[in-house]
């Protein structure tokens, strides 16, 4: 059975590094987001760094999810002192357990701030897409559909939860999300 495999990514209005409150608010609540994302139903994986270093991206060892990878947008720095983004690339059961994680409890409440910790911009900040049942996607995968997304809009290869598609690739339309549900695209 396929599984659906999220990509997220949002470039921070400081580095990782910086020791203002806003950044240590962002650490916590981030850290608490994880562990309540990884008990919801649905949820199979999330990417991580084997050393679990906070700030070490592109040098970390991803193992099967492959080299760090960030959208050709992003501009600021790539050291741990220097990188300015949040990225997360995870799989899931199905569109609606990865709907409800993301649009209610604490992951909602974060998505509520997001504008004290994140840049705007013209760019989509998640997209969504099928991999078959034991495939891994890699960070790249992610970078790759989140710019045809922005390239493209919606299609099988990559979409939101706005304008899904199923498995088959055949659009499709989750209850209860219209329009107004989808603020994050």
């Amino acid at each position: 059975m396929p599984h659906l495999a999220m990509y997220t990514f949002g470039v921070l209005k400081s580095a990782l590094a910086d020791p203002t409150p806003l950044t240590g608010e962002f650490y916590e609540l981030g850290e608490a987001v994880y562990r309540t994302m990884g008990q919801q139903p649905g949820y199979l994986a999330r990417a991580e760094a084997a050393e679990g270093d906070r700030g070490l991206l592109f040098g970390a060892d991803w193992g099967a999810w492959g080299g760090f990878a960030v959208p050709t947008w992003y501009e600021k720095g790539r050291t741990v002192e220097t990188t300015a983004l949040a990225a997360t690339l995870s799989l899931w059961t199905d569109q609606r357990s990865a709907f409800d994680a993301v649009y209610t409890g604490l992951h909602r409440d974060a998505l509520n701030r997001r504008y004290d910790w994140f840049e705007r911009s013209g760019h989509p900040n998640y997209v969504i897409w099928w991999v078959s049942d034991g495939a891994i996607p890699t960070w790249q995968d992610g970078v790759s559909r989140l710019e045809h997304l922005h390239d493209h809009g919606s299609a099988p290869h990559a979409f939101t939860f706005h304008h899904p598609f199923t498995s088959e690739g055949t659009p499709t339309r989750m209850k209860d999300i219209g329009p107004t549900s989808d603020p994050v695209r």
